[in-house]
């Protein structure tokens, strides 16, 4: 088993479905009010240089309902590269806590965190990836069918969440259909690794700049802001490049069984509309509440295993 969540490129399509498993068990004990404080005593820092409030609130609400600790560290209260050295950084919380969940700006710091660390380290997100996401949103899925037979399209920027699902799908051999401009097409870096991991586990891993093409079939339709963290002036050119991909009634109605998917925060009016959003077929409050489980999920595994 991996120390650490960087990516779920770096997990068995076996790992990964243990830890959904573990999900669903962990949402029905929540439900049936049945406490689980697997982890006591534990205790998590919470390093975020990003804006939060599903990663925060579910990492932290998460732990204590775990039976553990969490503890949130700004950037400017621990200065990393200013004040303090990743290394140093790293070293000094692998002597106090248990775990890190990092959300940064840099994948290439995440890493670095992870790799002198004695502790796990879980990407919260960066600009990179968002693994964490990603785990949610499969467990999502997998409520509405089983996995092997969905069908999924995203639409937008070939971002972070876009890179994820790109993973993701290469690891379980899932299908993929993905719409973006040509100029917005996911990271290559993360292409090229999902064509390896797609070669071994069959997965339909697609593009075209074509949204009808791509949703036409779909099982589950997913966006995201057009506009990431750090990207904010752009969002009037983004707005132009990326609104003919528009997840709106019409485009839902391309696939006549098919779930609307978003990681939020969403603009609405912008990559999707209150229609959609706040529709009978979105999973949206399904796919945020399924942060928490999914991510105890994780907790347990790494923060509960054996050191």
């Amino acid at each position: 088993m991996p120390k650490d969540f960087l990516t779920l490129a770096d997990w068995s399509a076996e790992g990964l479905l243990a830890l959904l498993d573990r999900a669903r068990e962990l949402k029905q004990l929540r439900q049936q009010s049945k406490g689980h404080q697997t982890l006591p005593g534990r205790v998590l820092a919470m390093f975020f240089e990003k804006p939060s409030l599903r990663t925060h609130v579910t990492f932290e609400a998460g732990m204590t309902q775990l039976g553990g600790h969490a503890i949130l560290l700004r950037p400017e209260q621990v200065g990393i590269g200013t004040r303090e050295s990743p290394q140093d950084v790293a070293n000094n919380l692998s002597c106090w806590v248990d775990g890190i969940v990092a959300r940064t700006f840099s994948h290439a710091l995440v890493e670095e965190l992870a790799r002198v660390a004695r502790i796990p380290v879980i990407n919260g997100l960066t600009d990179l990836l968002h693994p964490c996401q990603v785990m949610a949103d499969l467990q999502t899925i997998a409520e509405k069918c089983a996995l092997k037979d969905a069908v999924i399209a995203y639409l937008g920027d070939g971002n972070n969440m876009a890179n994820s699902l790109i993973l993701g799908a290469a690891v379980l051999g899932l299908e993929l259909r993905l719409a973006t401009p040509a100029s917005h097409r996911p990271a290559l870096r993360v292409r090229k690794q999902a064509d390896e991991l797609a070669a071994a586990s069959g997965a339909k891993i697609s593009w075209s700049e074509d949204p009808v093409e791509a949703v036409r079939g779909a099982g589950f339709i997913y966006t995201d802001t057009w506009a990431s963290m750090g990207q904010e002036d752009e969002r009037e050119l983004r707005k132009k490049i990326f609104q003919a991909y528009q997840l709106n009634a019409k485009l839902l109605a391309q696939s006549d069984d098919a779930y609307a998917m978003h990681c939020l925060p969403a603009h609405r009016g912008e990559e999707i509309t209150d229609e959609v959003l706040d529709g009978d077929r979105s999973l949206v409050l399904v796919q945020a509440e399924n942060r928490l489980h999914a991510q105890k999920a994780v907790l347990e595994r790494l923060l509960g295993a054996p050191r």
